[in-house]
């Protein structure tokens, strides 16, 4: 952290600007601030700034006002932190300039994103490029290292050497979320990963969906600190009283907030409560905004205002032992601060990050900086060209006319379970049968053992016709393709290679919808408005074909997920979390497990 604090020099400038001295480069008067130490809206106060550093705040300022300062009159409006988002996923679909540029002109100006999604794909190197391009941004993003629990047994757990160079950057906070089934069933894998981090004085993030009683104690036991996974209040409550920070959701993969909010009902301390997106799509972030649209929300759902405040600021902060730095507005911490118009309206005038105006009435003045990747990162996708449609035939004994599989059954746009079924043969080959719901879908690795690749059944997805593939599959180094027919499924695929990574939709042979990654697979050059168009029309097709999720690219890279409940698919198999088995598809030969 050492970049993120004043210099010695430094140090003795700001308290010479504290003491009025040395005039302040900006001053804001006329304030009414968050105070979030003690809860309080202090009126008529003034914050003094030397370079990005708060150096006073009190009732007068003249003493610091000189000829270069800048004076910015607030009229009694309210001055907040800068907000926090202490959970999301930014190594993913778009660029941090991207990013950027719609979420800072809300107000917020620090972010702690999991590197996961580049691990697997680009290993050391990957994250490296990665956390590379969060740094030197007009707003503060920090990194969490991956912790990498996996479906793919190729693709769990982060080696040894590799960790400590990531835990080595001042940028990473800890170890990002660690699924609790697989730390229970895996800790020889898992501690050392734990134990590395917290001999630094770094959290572990956690990731505790349905985890109760002796097996939430376990998990908790090895050391983790968080989790932003509870739906309820009293999973919420549970977790609060067992010494955890509890993440609350308002993102674009689920919205939580309002439910969690009956929590206040109970009249407990809020203190280890905090907000987070947990990821955000670019038409969310377009429509809805980033984390001032999560605190008003908040504040909608009947918390006070001083407390939603609190939830994305100091709490985040103190979490991540970073109050030091940021958090509150207090001398000696960054000039992280927004205007607001008042207490329950969270729609900020003016952004103030590190100690420079970087927004005005929701316009961005501050240019985030272009990262340029390395070459080792725009070519991740390593599968020899062109797949064949053969690559996705499932081949049963010959002379069979049916044979029971397992089945990956959709019981919601996310959660899927284990289901066992006949089905016809024909010729030795199982097919598709979209009259039935029932359709292909693959695991080809793209990365680890190019070409490697599991083809199962699934039921739910609902398309009539075509192939969906996308190279951003969730915790593994996988392309997972869903289809109605081998041929668009390898259609789909090869152009998925030709891009160097994205997400296709392929149909009767032709490419009619694709977003392109060309970053590690998983990241696109497109600006924003053009990634929610792309996306927007994907999903309005899939639609015409049959599927009925609102996300359908979502449904689809969180099937190989070791995140969500609970029968999913790699390159090595079909996995089922409650027993951490790896099978294949026949149910009627204990040979096919592997």
């Amino acid at each position: 952290m050492k970049r993120y604090r004043p210099a010695e020099e430094e140090i003795k400038v700001l308290m010479a600007a504290a003491l009025g001295k040395v005039p302040a480069d900006l001053v804001v008067k006329n304030a009414r601030p968050v105070n979030v130490f003690t809860g309080e809206v202090l009126p008529d106060m003034a914050v003094c700034v030397k370079d990005k550093w708060i150096a006073y705040v009190g009732t007068d300022a003249s003493e610091s006002i000189g000829p270069e300062t800048r004076v910015i009159d607030a009229a009694g409006k309210v001055l907040a932190p800068g907000f926090i988002d202490g959970h999301t996923h930014l190594a993913c679909l778009f660029t941090p300039a991207e990013f950027i540029r719609h979420a800072a002109p809300g107000g917020t100006t620090t972010v702690v994103s999991e590197t996961m999604e580049a691990y697997p794909v680009g290993g050391l190197e990957g994250v490296l490029d990665v956390m590379a391009s969060f740094a030197h941004q007009p707003i503060k993003i920090f990194g969490t290292a991956p912790a990498m629990a996996s479906t793919s047994r190729a693709a769990a757990g982060v080696d040894a050497a590799d960790l400590e160079k990531i835990l080595d950057l001042d940028d990473v906070l800890g170890l990002g979320e660690s699924y609790w089934q697989a730390v229970l069933q895996e800790p020889n894998v898992f501690v050392p990963e734990m134990v590395e981090t917290a001999g630094r004085g770094k959290t572990l993030e956690g990731h505790s969906a349905g985890a109760r009683g002796r097996k939430l104690c376990a998990y908790l036991a090895a050391g983790i600190s968080s989790c932003h996974e509870p739906i309820k209040a009293e999973e919420v409550l549970e977790r609060i009283r067992l010494g955890m920070h509890v993440m609350i959701r308002e993102g674009s993969i689920r919205r939580d907030l309002a439910e969690i909010a009956k929590i206040m009902e109970l009249g407990i301390d809020t203190r280890r409560m905090i907000l987070c997106t947990d990821g955000i799509s670019p038409g969310d972030l377009l429509e809805k905004g980033y984390m001032e649209y999560v605190v008003q929300k908040a504040i909608d759902s009947g918390f006070d205002p001083v407390t939603a405040i609190q939830m994305a600021t100091l709490n985040v902060a103190e979490h991540f032992r970073i109050d030091g730095i940021v958090g509150g507005i207090a001398p000696g911490k960054c000039a992280d601060m927004v205007l607001l118009p008042a207490l329950e309206t969270i729609s900020p005038e003016m952004v103030i990050s590190n100690g420079q105006v970087i927004a005005e009435n929701r316009t961005l003045l501050v240019e985030p900086r272009l990262h340029r990747y390395t070459a080792g990162s725009r070519r991740t996708i390593h599968v020899s060209e062109p797949v064949s449609p053969d690559l996705f035939a499932i081949v049963c004994d010959a002379g069979k006319e049916k044979t029971e599989v397992r089945v990956i059954e959709m019981i919601s746009d996310l959660v899927s379970k284990e289901r066992h079924l006949p089905v016809s043969v024909h010729e030795g080959r199982i097919n598709a049968d979209p009259g039935a719901d029932l359709l292909k879908v693959s695991a080809v690795d793209r990365a680890k053992n190019p070409g490697k690749v599991f083809t199962g059944l699934i039921r739910g997805f609902g398309l009539k016709n075509g192939a969906l593939a996308a190279s951003s599959a969730w915790d593994t180094s996988d392309i997972i393709a869903v289809g109605a027919s081998d041929q668009d499924m390898a259609g789909a695929v090869n152009r998925v290679c030709k891009l160097q990574g994205g997400a296709v939709l392929c149909v009767d042979g032709s490419v009619v919808e694709e977003i392109p990654m060309p970053v590690l697979g998983i990241i696109s050059d497109l600006p924003m408005e053009e990634l929610a168009r792309r996306q927007a029309a994907m999903n309005r097709t899939l639609a015409e074909l049959g599927c009925p999720f609102a996300d359908p690219l979502l449904s689809l890279v969180s099937m190989t997920g070791a995140a969500i409940p609970f029968f999913r698919i790699c390159e090595e198999g079909l996995v089922n979390f409650k027993t951490g088995e790896t099978a294949g598809i026949f149910v009627d030969e204990n040979d096919r497990r592997l």
